[in-house]
């Protein structure tokens, strides 16, 4: 599996065009228009690379954060989103208090990351009471895939299969704490065609406090 400094060095040199991809956008309006909002005062973006998702929320009272591997990522995020918080930090160690977040974000980063239910854990840690994760990740059978496996001699399925079933995430909700609360489909056409990409956007409630 990457380090930390190789996943930082990769995505540094994807910042300039990153912007460019029709998934990359299209995703993160997808999931800035799942996301449910009311109450909602703090939201961070965990693996925020431009700050994609954030930028795409509505105006609104919220105080939006980013924290991503990538110094490249982040000087990209704060020029584009100058009003949010971007922290060049380890998404799966978060540097915040305890119940300080209403609501988590991460697209398409949680199969780079070596333990994913721990990772999960950290962000339930910092959701307040009522607050909910939505995760982004790549189907089973999405024709496409967005980088590299985790580790060399791994095809990016097996990277993904984790997080590419509605059974799959309510396994990995199992061992974080979670529970599925809301799953929605998303995919990206060419010119009407067949699909190049399918995504599973999820939220996820804590086990000892469901949303409604």
């Amino acid at each position: 599996m990457e380090t930390p400094a190789e996943l930082a060095d990769r995505f540094d040199r994807r910042a300039p065009e990153y912007d460019g991809s029709a998934m990359h956008r299209g995703l993160a309006q997808a999931v800035a228009d799942f996301v449910r909002l009311g109450g909602v005062r703090d939201v961070l973006d965990v693996g925020t690379g431009t700050g994609l998702v954030l930028r795409s929320l509505p105006a609104g009272p919220w105080r939006l954060r980013g924290v991503d591997l990538s110094p490249g990522m982040v000087d990209v995020a704060r020029a584009a989103l100058p009003d949010a918080e971007f922290a060049v930090a380890d998404a799966t160690s978060l540097d915040l208090p305890d119940a300080s977040v209403d609501l988590v974000t991460c697209v398409t980063m949680l199969h780079l990351v070596p333990d994913a239910p721990a990772a999960m854990r950290e962000w339930r840690r910092v959701l307040r009471p009522g607050g909910c994760l939505v995760l982004a990740t790549f189907a089973d059978d999405s024709p496409s895939w967005h980088g590299p496996a985790p580790e060399p001699g791994h095809s990016p399925a097996e990277a993904h299969a984790p997080l590419g079933s509605s059974e799959a995430l309510e396994r990995l909700a199992a061992a974080s704490g979670f529970v599925v609360s809301r799953i929605a489909e998303w995919e990206l056409r060419s010119n009407g065609g067949a699909p190049e990409y399918r995504c599973l956007i999820t939220e996820f409630a804590p086990v000892d406090d469901r949303r409604a």
